[in-house]
């Protein structure tokens, strides 16, 4: 027996805070991805190095130089989809964003201080989420998407079912 869900209850948590969860899986979803581009990024100059000089590159993850330049590309990666769109790949996959305490869009100087910022609440057993004022998480659902899933609903109906948009205008004459 499968139960549907109301129209309305789909978009419900639209503009709320997002949970822990949702926000620690996006992180993790985000983690995996900018892992597996800096990797893959390393395995492509490697090759081009060797295709022109003949000479094996290795990267390893004990080599400092390797260590900042993955820390700087996390900043940057974060900073930069949060200054763009106000989330991440991981972040869009569950229908989160960053946005400003009053709803609007983050301007992308708060969202790179962000990214600067957010390590150091790891760092600091939470209180580097000080540093980072004025903005929130929030649930960012696309409505048009339950919209379309209730037009869908509404194509299996039976044509009798269905009220006419000419009887849901007002009579221009009253």
């Amino acid at each position: 027996m499968s139960t549907r869900t109301p129209q309305g209850a789909l978009v419900s948590y639209q503009g709320n805070y997002a949970g822990s969860v949702s926000r620690f899986a996006a992180y993790s979803i985000d983690l995996v991805v900018s892992t597996a581009v800096f990797v893959l990024a390393l395995a492509a100059i490697s090759w081009g190095v060797r295709v022109v000089t003949g000479h094996d590159v290795s990267f390893h993850r004990s080599n400092i130089v390797v260590a900042v330049i993955f820390v700087s590309w996390q900043f940057l990666y974060f900073g930069y989809c949060w200054a763009v769109s106000g989330r991440t790949p991981g972040m869009a996959v569950l229908g989160i964003r960053v946005v400003r305490a009053d709803g609007t869009v983050l301007p992308p100087k708060q969202a790179v201080l962000r990214s600067l910022v957010f390590p150091l609440s790891f760092l600091l057993f939470g209180l580097g989420f000080i540093g980072i004022p004025g903005s929130a998480v929030v649930y960012s659902w696309d409505a048009r998407a339950a919209q379309l899933r209730f037009l869908a609903r509404q194509a299996e109906l039976p044509a009798a079912d269905i009220p006419s948009p000419a009887a849901a205008r007002p009579d221009p004459a009253s």
